[in-house]
């Protein structure tokens, strides 16, 4: 099997998945509501998913400024500092803030950019080492002081890695909790 073809594939999947069992599932008016009274929201799943994504492909990989910094002021996130959405914890302020629309903007635009470089990348690139603290502390304007973890984490990880865990491993958990959101909201399909 073709390795670009089988990562556009699985990030395909992670996109349609996140679209249709749950941006187009849940009405956005619900999006910020905690199942159960506690855990994350549809709001904070969908912007936390988006930063990693972005903040791995954008950043780690291509030394790029994050696509958030372009969208932070649409979202109502200008006065949060640049880690907002990172935690796995829900911030609730930062998670009401953004509204639906202009979190599916951000959300499109970063799948979209994704594809695009999946699209083009070469197999031998995929091997490379970027350096990804720097390029977070440069690009994204995150200290390791303000995520050490996030910087350790990533760190000394292959493109590859990068790829499989921040867009794909990491974006289908997501999608997972997502859809388990909404099944305890009342909205199952089934």
């Amino acid at each position: 099997m073709d390795l670009r073809r089988w990562l556009l594939d699985a990030h395909d999947d992670v996109r349609a998945r996140l679209s249709s069992a749950v941006v187009e599932a849940v009405p956005p008016d619900r999006w910020h509501e905690q199942a159960d009274g506690g855990g994350s929201s549809i709001a904070w799943l969908l912007l936390h998913a988006a930063r990693h994504q972005d903040l791995a492909i954008a950043t780690a990989v291509r030394d790029q400024a994050p696509l958030y910094l372009a969208h932070r002021a649409r979202l109502g996130l200008a006065e949060h500092g640049p880690a907002a959405g990172l935690t796995e914890r829900e911030d609730r302020d930062v998670a009401r803030t953004p509204p639906p629309d202009e979190l599916v903007a951000y959300l499109t635009a970063v799948f979209d950019a994704t594809r695009s470089w999946l699209e083009q990348v070469g197999a031998m690139a995929l091997d490379s080492i970027p350096d990804t603290s720097r390029r977070l502390e440069r690009r994204a304007q995150l200290t390791h002081d303000e995520v050490p973890w996030l910087h350790e984490m990533w760190s000394g990880r292959t493109v590859h890695w990068l790829v499989q865990w921040p867009v794909l491993g990491h974006g289908h958990a997501h999608v997972g909790e997502a859809i388990s959101v909404r099944n305890r909201l009342g909205l199952s399909p089934f």
